[in-house]
C-alpha cells in the first residue's frame, strides 16, 4: 500500500490540489518545490493501493471527518490545539 501526501493552494476549498507518492526518491525535493510554489500540506497522509483511490479518499474529505470526531473529545481536542499552535509558532508544515 502506497502513502500519499496531498498539497492544496490556500483558500481553494480543496479544489486545487496535487499529491506526491512518499516512496518516490525525489519526494522531499518535490515537496519543497510545491511549498515554494505556494501549496500547503493538507491533512495527514493517505494510504491507498492506487493513485485514483488516494484521490478518491482525499476528495471524500474523510480525514476531516475523523479529525472532527477526535476533536469532540476534550483530550484529543486539546492535543490538536497544542500541535497546531506549535506549528503556527514555529512556521512548520
Amino acid at each position: 500500500m502506497a502513502k500519499y501526501q496531498f498539497f492544496c493552494i490556500p483558500d481553494s476549498n480543496r479544489q486545487q490540489f496535487t499529491y506526491v507518492d512518499m516512496a518516490d526518491e525525489q519526494f522531499m525535493e518535490q515537496k519543497q518545490q510545491l511549498l515554494a510554489a505556494g501549496f500547503e500540506v493538507e491533512d495527514d497522509v493517505i494510504f491507498a493501493d492506487t493513485q485514483e483511490e488516494a484521490v478518491e479518499h482525499f476528495k471524500s474529505n474523510f480525514i476531516y471527518a475523523v479529525e472532527e470526531y477526535n476533536n469532540a473529545n476534550f483530550i484529543t481536542a486539546f492535543a490538536s490545539l497544542v500541535i497546531i499552535a506549535y506549528k503556527k509558532i514555529t512556521k512548520k508544515t
